[in-house]
């Protein structure tokens, strides 16, 4: 049974978001490409920060930093539940169509 991309992609994203150092000051690599093209304000800024906020129990803070950050780690969290239940029962990632006889 091989591992599916998107599982695997959103598994390695919440372990980087993991990982991300909240109290240190350094600069870091952007994904951004707002950030990227030299743009000050994204709209999805502060989002890695606050779902590892509320990886860690700062709820608070972690809507202070984007109120969307908790709505984003439940939606992946979900979507990683949905994708290895489907291995599970279906050998699939996906739901396999019905042959019809």
């Amino acid at each position: 049974m091989r591992i599916p991309f998107e599982l695997f992609f959103w598994v390695l994203a919440l372990l980087g978001v993991w990982g991300i150092d909240i109290g240190g000051e350094s600069t870091h690599l952007s994904l951004c490409p707002l950030d990227q093209l030299g743009v000050n304000w994204c709209p999805g800024c502060g989002m890695g920060r606050s779902m590892k906020l509320f990886l860690t129990g700062a709820f608070k803070a972690s809507f202070a930093t984007h109120p969307l950050g908790g709505f984003a780690l439940l939606v992946i969290l979900l979507r990683i539940i949905e994708l290895i239940r489907n291995l599970i029962k279906w050998k699939h990632y996906g739901k396999c169509a019905k042959a019809s006889s």
